[in-house]
């Protein structure tokens, strides 16, 4: 039998960890008990590990999967959407979507989607070897099993919802997808924090085809956003629950500032991305799949430098490459980034 540790985290709020093959281990998925049923709060990745977790936890808790009527997935991405179709055939439950999300969804995992080619482009006008820039494609392609059956999705338009039996405020938080939303419920002083914020690790913001094109200097704009709200605990999508939220923030941005003036030192006399980014993490062994996430990452640090005209973006032969201006000669001091 799969054992589960479920955790009770408030009234009628389960906090059950749901393994992906990752190193993250889990993904936090949040289930709620209502005076009509259950809703849920994200899914998981879909693999067999992951289905017996939740047949585990439907066994622990007594749950009656049909009584599941409500399923809200934060984003797109596979840890948390994947099993959302798997869990609709379960349950009946609607499957409800932020408008920009839903929008990436049926962008990245449709039939005959084209993400994955779009993806090696990109990254090869960007400097990316050709032998990686196909391991990367072939590592997203392999990734669209993981999604499916896709579930029918509903966009979510409504500012708030029921949780638990209350009313939760619904709060539009992009930067680690363009469609992430949080959940806050000001007597609880809580925020379901899904991939915004994280306890040990930063959230990868990244750059991707179709996506916006400065996604940092949106999730600097939303870290402010939550940054200001009354929080005493912030239920994350991975790692440990955080009772700091503000401080855990400031740490946050901090990391950025430092990553940003590292990357700008490193492009001074001209770079591409993917030079940049092995030189941030040549020293770690990466797969493809991490090597994906490592160099749109660096991407969406150059092009924030970019839009702040601290560095200059141009093409170069077919390659784009990020340097200096010619005037400058030395780093400047950056003030308040994300508006601090």
């Amino acid at each position: 039998m799969y054992m589960v540790n479920i955790e009770a985290v408030g009234d009628n709020i389960f906090r059950i960890p749901v393994p992906v093959p990752f190193p993250m281990k889990y993904v936090y998925c949040y289930l709620f008990r209502e005076t009509d049923g259950w809703s849920l709060v994200d899914a998981g990745f879909h693999y067999p590990d992951a289905v017996d977790a939740w047949e585990e936890v439907f066994r622990k808790l007594g749950v009656n999967r049909q009584h599941i009527h409500s399923i809200y997935v934060t984003h797109f991405h596979p840890d948390h959407f994947g099993l959302a179709g798997w869990m609709q055939q379960q349950t009946g439950a609607k499957v409800w979507m932020s408008r920009e999300d839903y929008a990436m969804a049926e962008r990245v995992w449709k039939k005959r989607s084209d993400q994955a080619n779009q993806v090696g482009v990109v990254f090869r006008q960007h400097g990316v070897p050709d032998e990686l820039a196909k391991q990367i494609e072939e590592s997203m392609q392999k990734l669209s099993k993981h999604v499916m059956p896709l579930p029918s999705l509903t966009i979510l338009e409504n500012d708030e919802v029921i949780l638990g039996q209350r009313r939760w405020k619904v709060i539009a938080v992009p930067g680690h997808s363009d469609g992430l939303i949080n959940f806050y419920q000001p007597e609880l002083k809580c925020l379901l924090v899904s991939d915004h914020v994280l306890e040990r690790i930063t959230p990868n913001i990244s750059v991707w085809p179709g996506s916006h094109p400065n996604p940092l200097q949106q999730y600097f704009s939303s870290l402010h956003k939550v940054r200001h709200l009354d929080v005493a605990i912030a239920l994350p999508a991975h790692g440990t629950v955080i009772g700091h939220l503000r401080e855990r923030i400031d740490e946050i941005i901090k990391h950025h500032e430092k990553r940003l003036d590292y990357m700008k030192s490193l492009a001074s006399d001209g770079k591409t991305a993917y030079e940049v980014a092995y030189a941030v993490f040549v020293h770690k062994p990466l797969t493809p799949h991490q090597w994906r996430f490592a160099i749109a990452e660096t991407l969406a640090h150059l092009d924030y430098l970019a839009s702040l005209d601290e560095l200059v973006k141009e093409e170069r032969e077919g390659v784009i490459v990020y340097h200096f201006r010619r005037e400058d000669s030395h780093l400047k001091e950056r003030k308040g980034v994300g508006g601090r």
